[in-house]
């Protein structure tokens, strides 16, 4: 099983390039970063972590110029969007972004995408709400034409465009892993129809991981959709070696920790803790 860090990065927390050097010479295999785009006044809706909506989700800074910073300062890291708003950003264009991440970094990005949960963040993109998940799809299915085709076009309900030209094409071959964030069981399903993993976040509903592994292999069975190469990715993880290992043993691919949007000290410190528990699950 992989280890990896998941974090929100902002103005007052450890550097990404910083970041991704620790957590490189410490044997994580990757770095996860958050993504939204604002915050919306009105908070109308309610966050599903709880009460009172953590100061760091109004300051995170855009994934994919966090993580270009932290594929630039390493060679082996794996750098992932955790996840990215896919159904708040144009097509075409995040494409583009997903291919010259993945070129430049040689072929190590992880492609994390999600339909979030703030509707009026997503309403001010202008995206419904009761509609986001055909759009995610779509715009999926569309992004793999545009990465895979040399003249690559969509047409669907939500998403369509006629005949273009659109490089770079990623490195990875046919295209950068596309992880779906979601939890059980919506999460799972979506994730089997046009994903290469799942990435549930534990302690919201999933926070008993094999416990839904079953459903897993029973869903993909009767979807004719084979598990070779899908990969779960436990997102949130608790510094818990025994925990860790009952993922491991289960088949769980990754295992993330959370680091906090903190300075460089207090985050290193994190690590070394974190590091300390995956060797104590070995």
């Amino acid at each position: 099983m992989h280890y990896g860090l998941t974090i929100f990065p902002t103005d007052y927390s450890i550097h990404p390039a910083e970041l991704g050097r620790a957590a490189e010479e410490r044997g994580f295999e990757s770095l996860w970063v958050a993504e939204h785009s604002h915050i919306p006044v009105s908070r109308r809706t309610p966050w599903p972590g709880g009460a009172e909506l953590p100061k760091m989700y109004y300051d995170v800074v855009d994934p994919f110029v966090a993580l270009s910073m932290a594929a630039a300062a390493t060679t082996k890291l794996r750098v992932g969007t955790g996840i990215c708003l896919v159904i708040q950003r144009d097509t075409i264009q995040t494409a583009k972004q997903v291919a010259s991440l993945d070129m430049l970094s040689g072929g190590r990005f992880l492609f994390g995408v999600g339909g979030g949960w703030n509707v009026e963040e997503m309403e001010n993109h202008g995206t419904r709400h009761e509609t986001r998940w055909k759009l995610l799809r779509e715009r999926i299915e569309a992004m793999k034409q545009i990465w895979t085709q040399k003249q690559a076009e969509y047409h669907g309900e939500l998403v369509s465009f006629e005949p273009i030209f659109a490089w770079p094409k990623p490195v990875q071959k046919p295209h950068p892993p596309i992880h779906v964030g979601g939890a059980f069981p919506g999460g799972m399903r979506r994730a089997l129809r046009y994903g290469d993993g799942w990435i549930p976040i534990m302690g919201r509903g999933d926070g008993d991981l094999v416990e839904h592994l079953p459903a897993l292999r029973a869903e993909a069975t009767k979807l004719g959709r084979s598990l070779d190469g899908f990969e779960v990715t436990a997102y949130g993880v608790p510094p818990d070696a025994d925990r860790l290992r009952a993922l491991r043993d289960a088949g769980i691919a990754r295992a993330l920790f959370f680091a906090p949007p903190a300075p460089k000290d207090e985050v290193l410190r994190v690590l070394d803790t974190y590091a300390e528990t995956a060797r104590k699950a070995a």
